[in-house]
């Protein structure tokens, strides 16, 4: 067990974990999306690729290669302790994702009548039909753990750890900080959602839930149990 619990926060259990999520993204958005598959993407992913088409990379493929790539990087980094057997590693990130946005998705149904009365939902952007919004919620899984999780929360870790920051009260500052940043993200984009201390509130605390998980069980179970949420909260509505 300590064995598994070691491989499942490896960068290359990561890697095969998401990527795959990753391809089956892009193409069922292709596939889906006929003239117009920029609908269906969701608002991170959205973000991602106005931030890359600023530096004129505008191809489609940019954003899923620049993902796979720093997961890639990330994996050779650590290549010379990478878990000897990836594929039960794999299955147990399958259930333990399930079994995370399952514990959130409960949370969220109980937390109070003010989060009843407002539907709340992690993403921005939905498509049209079924097939259509799961492959939207698995899409802001992916992107968003990548820009809060890795980048954000990562990002601040390591600009505290440099400034001497203890790690006791660094990492918890990065944490909330990231969080708040996923919390504010929904509301203060172009198309966002208007203010809602509550829904806020919520989103917050998810956010520190997902970081929880990034730290604890790995990046693959925090992106599965993202997206998990998200298809839960959004096809059970």
């Amino acid at each position: 067990m300590a064995s598994y619990l070691a491989a499942t926060r490896h960068p290359w259990a990561a890697f095969l974990f998401v990527v795959p999520l990753l391809a089956a993204y892009e193409a069922g958005v292709v596939w889906l999306g006929g003239d117009d598959p920029a609908r269906l993407r969701n608002g991170a992913d959205g973000w991602v690729r106005v931030q890359l088409g600023n530096f004129g990379l505008a191809h489609h493929l940019i954003a899923p290669a620049a993902v796979a790539l720093l997961l890639l990087l990330r994996a050779w980094w650590r290549w010379a302790d990478r878990p000897a057997d990836p594929i039960p590693v794999w299955f147990g990130q399958v259930f333990e994702s399930g079994l995370f946005a399952i514990v959130l998705w409960q949370f969220g149904q109980n937390f109070g009548s003010m989060i009843d009365r407002t539907g709340i939902r992690l993403d921005v952007t939905v498509g049209p039909g079924q097939a259509a919004r799961v492959l939207t919620f698995v899409g802001a899984g992916i992107y968003e753990e990548v820009i809060f999780r890795l980048g954000l929360f990562g990002g601040l870790c390591l600009v505290l750890r440099m400034a001497h920051v203890p790690t006791l009260l660094g990492v918890p500052l990065a944490a909330l900080a990231g969080a708040a940043a996923f919390a504010a993200a929904h509301h203060l984009v172009p198309g966002g959602e208007p203010l809602n201390p509550a829904v806020f509130l919520f989103r917050t605390a998810a956010g520190l839930y997902f970081t929880t998980l990034y730290v604890a069980r790995g990046f693959g179970v925090a992106v599965g149990a993202h997206a998990g949420y998200d298809v839960l909260i959004g096809t059970s509505g």
